[in-house]
């Protein structure tokens, strides 16, 4: 591995840390939140799946804090 994958998974770990502790302020929960290891490279963050009802708060707190 090299040393900027190594720094992008960090990144990625701890963007998804971040964005873990807002949702649960928010009162949601993804629970398939979570680096994506198969690129480190790329920095991605797997959001995953989530129920229908998660999505429309998900959408709610956006907009509200988008106003």
């Amino acid at each position: 591995m090299t040393t900027a994958q190594k720094s992008g998974t960090a990144e990625a770990t701890e963007a998804v840390e971040v964005l873990r502790e807002a949702l649960t302020a928010a009162g949601i929960v993804l629970p398939s939140l979570g680096a994506d290891t198969a690129s480190p490279a790329l920095n991605l963050i797997t959001l995953g799946r989530v129920r229908a009802d998660v999505a429309l708060r998900l959408a709610d707190v956006l907009r509200r804090g988008c106003a």
